[in-house]
């Protein structure tokens, strides 16, 4: 990610990835599976990881690696965002931060190679190198063991019955083999590496004479003169929602912006959050923009369901601007803030679909931890 100051907006695209360039020692962005946790010691527990709307695990949906340049003590640094994807609930989010100096206990001093590692099983590592195991569902940290082998591992009762009902029965004879066995417990989003490109800029002058019948050419073909009399007539939450739709014509597959302290581009009108809405850091500081995820991710996550689903239009992140380390608070949770606005179930790439839709902003306390 580029450097705070400058303050480009980063555009974040879902591509394919080997397994091992999704792994922790690669400082990855990616989406879906299991997180490749940046700090070994210190993770999260099941409670904090627990869904405070339903009470059942969430699941890992996104991580982004962001490192502040100049600053030695976020040399490495990492936010992971959670949500809850179980039927009724689907609402639950929550957001951690990670930041480590260069040198640390877990990882070399020196970049990680660009070449593939001489071993590239498909075998899951369930265990760090603090000695913390994992649960073999979510990939989160694992305190219950299975009673009976004691070597597989799960951050809930939930998770452990579906992984008996799902193979570790059987498995449960053959404790050497539980890494090369884990079945599909279709709890895991579709993993993606996030590859990272920057926002071209264009001028609205070159917007207007060059390129705007391309732009307005996908909103229906509409001719310019309709559109000038139209918008003599529309409604602020359909010029903010036209707005949202121009911005990203240009690029119309990304799943994330990002950029620490830019505006974000909203869907809807409603319940934009003003400045004194965003609670301050613990620390004392204000918080900021660091990223938003885009309703394009949807289509990546294949998480459509009879009833309700996860949904939203975007997920706006706010963390600290001074991004605290708060060592005395260290392994804690401190409070972050999150703003999910979203809009009701509707067909996926559908301009009519949305336009029609109920749009709204649901403002949500999520947490932070400094591991």
């Amino acid at each position: 990610m580029a450097a705070a100051g400058a303050r480009p907006v980063e555009l974040g695209f879902a591509e394919s990835a080997p397994a091992w360039r999704l792994r922790s020692e690669q400082f990855p962005s990616k989406v879906g599976g299991r997180p490749a946790w940046l700090g070994a010691a210190g993770l999260p527990g099941p409670q904090a990881l627990a869904c405070e709307l339903c009470g059942r695990p969430l699941s890992f949906l996104l991580q982004v690696y962001a490192p502040l340049p100049g600053r030695p003590d976020a040399f490495h640094r990492c936010i992971f965002l959670f949500c809850c994807r179980e039927q009724p609930c689907c609402a639950g989010l929550r957001v951690f931060r990670n930041q480590l100096p260069r040198k640390n206990d877990f990882y070399s001093y020196e970049p990680p190679s660009e070449n593939p590692p001489p071993e590239t099983g498909e075998s899951v590592c369930l265990q760090l190198k603090s000695g913390a195991h994992l649960c073999r569902v979510c990939g989160c940290l694992g305190p219950k063991t299975c009673s009976r082998c004691h070597k597989a591992y799960y951050c809930s009762k939930e998770h452990q019955t579906l992984d008996w009902r799902l193979g570790h029965k059987q498995a449960c004879a053959q404790p050497d083999h539980l890494d090369h066995i884990i079945p599909d417990h279709n709890f895991l989003f579709p993993e993606f590496e996030i590859v990272i490109e920057t926002e071209d800029e264009i001028m609205p002058e070159v917007v207007e004479k060059e390129d705007y019948s391309e732009i307005i050419g996908s909103m229906g073909e509409a001719l310019e003169e309709e559109l000038d009399s139209m918008a003599k007539h529309e409604s602020r939450e359909d010029k903010i929602f036209q707005k949202f739709k121009t911005q990203i014509a240009l690029e119309p597959e990304q799943i994330l912006r990002y950029g620490r302290g830019i505006a974000p581009i909203w869907i809807s009108g409603e319940n934009i959050p003003q400045e004194k809405d965003i609670p301050d850091c613990p620390c004392g500081a204000k918080r900021i923009l660091e990223f938003q995820v885009m309703p394009q991710l949807l289509n990546y996550l294949k998480a459509d369901r009879l009833g309700k689903s996860i949904d939203w239009g975007i997920l706006a992140v706010f963390t600290c601007a001074e991004s605290c380390s708060l060592e005395h608070l260290q392994h804690t949770l401190l409070s972050n803030f999150l703003n999910s606005l979203g809009y009701l179930h509707t067909p996926r790439n559908s301009d009519a679909a949305l336009e029609k839709s109920l749009k709204f902003n649901l403002r949500i306390q999520v947490t932070c931890t400094v591991l």
